[in-house]
């Protein structure tokens, strides 16, 4: 009996460590909900009367357009490559996933040198059409064709792996019935996927509110470049957290939007036995098209972008690596590696106490870790913000310590964004581990914290590594978070790229950029590899 008792009491303590993690992660958008209560300002009248209706129509517009187009290229790849086979299929069906390695402000970077008057894409079409072709990239329209082209990966990973798992029957029978294949698209694919669908436009929604580096260097005023003026220009803390609850209320209506898609139908796989889809070769004409298709997305997503920061690195790299790029360098891998390992520590006492508790602590904390990866960075640094404001007051009366200037307010607002990712990644490791070995060693009369450290950590270590390494790529290419948050003089690489734009040195930021591009490649690898299992 005293037995039973340590193993319950181990399983609470394991609860209360979990939610309370979640409960200090939490802290930040609970300061965004309470601050609406204060006053309202001069500057809030004037956002109010003249500049709210334009946050809100141009990220409306956004938000639907590039969903719209990121779903269709996403889910028309995710169909050709896995229902039908042509030249280069094997190749475009891992290819196609790189465009999610370059960050979307890194190609919008590059796209404005491509375009530019003395770009090579306009080089290209005046050659061709004989007379000066120029293409206005920073507008709606172009915000939008970097968000659809460097986020549709989102949608196409997540469509072609239900694709080819659970459709192979259905199109079969649709095919015994004398339906073509664009019929079956529309007609069997389409509803069938339609939740799945939903999940990774909603993946490129969240994206899309999060960004700050693409609209700020365009020019298109929404709601993350309001905080950011709110802040830094007027210093009002106040209407920048009003600002914060309306963006939080686009992120609330994307969610609920993907659950009511994903609640509509629902289908599932009536047979134990899920057959994966074989591909059908296409008649030659139809097969060469199909592979252009695929060559334009992914050479306008990933290689034209990647040859053209290549280049721009090449003329530049004597005059970048220069002490302050590599000091940017390594603050980057400190803070990465630092942050993730506290990120995945954290992780790991959550999922686990969900996995061998039911208790309702445990339960909701696991809940709630999607809180902090879903609402945009702008928003969290804001939260965090006000959070440190009030702890800065008791270490400077305390210690004579200023913790707004510090290292560490940026440390938390990076583990708060970020938790979900180590969470998720863990999640699927002891789902995948099962609780077999963990009852084996319970009725053995080993503690729930001896059983974790002696048989369930050992068989998790695939599972830490790309929850560390997936954790390590986010921060390596955080920008709003570390733009607001930074102590005076710290840079990273995502930071360093962003200034170099800003002061019109597009060039000189594609060394930077490459290394973060080479970082990002980490979670693809990762990505692919999930899909394999």
């Amino acid at each position: 009996m005293t037995r039973l008792s340590k193993i319950i009491n181990e399983t609470n303590v394991w609860s209360l460590l979990a939610f309370a993690i979640i409960a200090i992660t939490v802290i930040p958008a609970l300061n965004i909900v309470f601050g609406v209560v204060t006053a309202e300002t001069e500057n809030w009248s004037h956002i109010k009367q003249y500049l709210l209706q334009e946050y809100i129509v141009n990220t409306v517009i956004l938000f639907i357009f590039s969903g719209f187009f990121a779903s269709l290229i996403g889910v028309s790849l995710a169909y050709l490559v896995t229902v039908f086979d042509f030249p280069l299929r094997r190749f475009f069906k891992w290819a196609l996933i790189l465009p999610l390695s370059i960050p979307a402000y890194i190609g919008a970077y590059t796209y404005s040198g491509m375009v530019s008057y003395t770009g090579v894409i306009t080089k290209l079409l005046t050659w061709f059409s004989g007379k000066m072709v120029l293409i206005d990239i920073m507008s709606i329209p172009g915000t939008i064709f970097i968000f659809t082209f460097f986020l549709f990966p989102y949608v196409y990973i997540i469509s072609r792996a239900f694709l080819a798992k659970y459709t192979a029957s259905l199109i079969e029978s649709a095919r015994m019935l004398g339906k073509g294949y664009t019929q079956i698209f529309f007609r069997v694919i389409l509803p069938v996927s339609r939740g799945v669908i939903a999940s990774g436009c909603a993946l490129v929604l969240m994206e899309v509110a999060n960004d700050y580096g693409v609209v700020s260097y365009f020019g298109i005023n929404t709601f993350s470049i309001a905080i950011f003026k709110v802040w830094f220009g007027m210093g009002d803390i106040s209407s920048a957290v009003r600002l914060c609850i309306y963006l939080m209320g686009f992120i609330v209506a994307i969610i609920l939007a993907e659950k009511m898609l994903r609640g509509q139908k629902k289908f599932a796989v009536a047979t134990s036995k899920v057959r994966v889809l074989i591909p059908q070769p296409l008649p030659k004409a139809k097969a060469l098209a199909a592979s252009f298709y695929c060559f334009i997305i992914f050479s306008l997503g990933f290689l034209l972008p990647f040859f053209q920061l290549l280049a721009w690195a090449f003329i530049t790299y004597d005059e970048v690596l220069e002490a302050s790029f590599l000091e940017a360098a390594v603050n980057t891998v400190v803070a990465a590696v630092v942050c993730a390992g506290i990120i995945v520590c954290c992780s790991v006492v959550i999922t686990n106490s969900a996995r061998i508790s039911r208790n309702m602590l445990a339960q909701t904390a696991a809940k709630l870790t999607v809180v902090g990866y879903s609402v945009p960075g702008a928003v969290i640094s804001i939260g965090v913000l006000i959070l440190f404001m009030w702890l800065n007051k008791f270490t400077e009366s305390m210690w004579n310590y200023s913790v707004i200037t510090s290292i560490y307010m940026l440390f938390f607002a990076y583990i708060v964004r970020f938790l979900a990712v180590g969470c998720s990644s863990l999640e699927s490791g002891f789902e995948k581990v099962g609780k077999t070995f963990f009852e084996a060693s319970r009725t053995l009369g080993f503690g729930v914290t001896q059983t974790f450290f002696k048989v369930d950590l050992k068989m998790i270590i695939p599972s830490l590594t790309g929850a560390f390494s997936l954790v390590f790529v986010d921060m390596a290419k955080e920008l709003p978070l570390t733009l607001i948050l930074r102590p005076f003089n710290f840079n990273t690489l995502a930071t360093k790229v962003y200034e170099y734009a800003h002061d019109e040195r597009v060039q000189h930021s594609a060394p930077a950029a490459l290394i973060i591009i080479a970082i990002c490649s980490i979670s693809v690898y990762y990505l692919s590899k999930a899909e394999k299992e």
